[in-house]
């Protein structure tokens, strides 16, 4: 693709950007030489806004690793080892690697993220696609993923957790901000939302669930611990945990939700150590012993 001074300026590019284009490329330059000249001159955040504008190119870019300061690639990015950037990685399609990944930014991808190793970011974790990491996930700021999430250890973020499909973690997943998930959340141990938990299906956890906020689920909710939340706890069908359930103080449990009330005792059941108080709908079981 061959970038214009004309097809650039139509983009309403800022002014000091612009300056800079004319004075390196008064002719035009292609397009991914252009992106690689922004990231060499230090001006990664106008290699962003220039693939933001221009949209991925079906190019792949297949290397042992990379080390650098930062890489915006309009394409793929198909990496044998790690990848490791002082600021940002991002790519205009996917990112492979066959190792970790290490940002001290963000790292963005217009379509999935697959490693075999760790996903460690300072700062925004997004994909339009699938994440599959497999080691853990350690991202400071905030994870947004299009697609399913995977990864075979911890799940550690920073901000809000948004996953548009299934999200399934091997060990535990923290969040300090919201988690909205649009198919089912699984952790193999504790899940961990210091605000609201959301899940548009079901909720499984090997440890122990506890909310800052409101846990819901529009299917039912499973610990192998407690179930435990600062809010209301509420579940379209099933609430079962191993040890206690409990909502807080002044906020209800509910159960069967979007069950109809003849088909909770097979569809709507409680179970837990106790009865948990505030009990608002479903049918008490019975203690749970699985």
């Amino acid at each position: 693709m061959d970038l214009t001074k004309n097809f650039v300026k139509a983009k309403r590019p800022c002014t000091d950007g612009f300056r800079w284009f004319l004075r390196h490329y008064q002719e035009g330059s292609d397009y991914q030489p252009l992106l690689d000249a922004l990231v060499e001159a230090g001006r990664v955040n106008d290699a962003c806004w220039l693939l933001e504008q221009f949209g991925p190119t079906d190019a792949v870019l297949s290397v042992d690793s990379i080390n650098a300061v930062a890489i915006v690639f309009a394409g793929t990015l198909q990496v044998r080892g790690n990848i490791e950037a002082d600021s940002i990685v991002r790519a205009g399609r996917a990112i492979r690697a066959g190792g970790g990944i290490r940002a001290g930014i963000s790292i963005i991808a217009g379509e999935d993220i697959r490693v075999g190793g760790g996903i460690r970011c300072e700062g925004d974790l997004e994909a339009g696609g699938d994440i599959r990491a497999g080691w853990g996930l350690d991202v400071h700021g905030a994870i947004d993923c299009q697609g399913d999430l995977r990864a075979e250890w911890d799940l550690v973020c920073g901000g809000n957790l948004s996953i548009g499909g299934n999200a399934i973690v091997g060990q535990e997943i923290t969040a300090k901000g919201a988690i909205q998930c649009g198919k089912s959340l699984r952790a193999g141990g504790a899940i961990t939302g210091f605000d609201r938990i959301r899940a548009a299906h079901g909720i499984e956890s090997g440890a122990t669930i506890f909310c800052h906020r409101h846990l819901e689920a529009n299917w039912g909710i499973k610990a192998g611990g407690a179930i435990i939340a600062d809010g209301s706890i509420k579940a379209g069908e099933s609430l079962q945990a191993l040890e206690e359930i409990r909502a807080g103080e002044g906020y209800g449990v509910y159960a069967g939700l979007l069950v109809q009330c003849d088909d909770w005792e097979a569809s709507a059941q409680v179970r837990s150590a106790s009865k948990p108080a505030r009990l608002m709908s479903g049918w008490w079981a019975e203690s749970c012993s699985v």
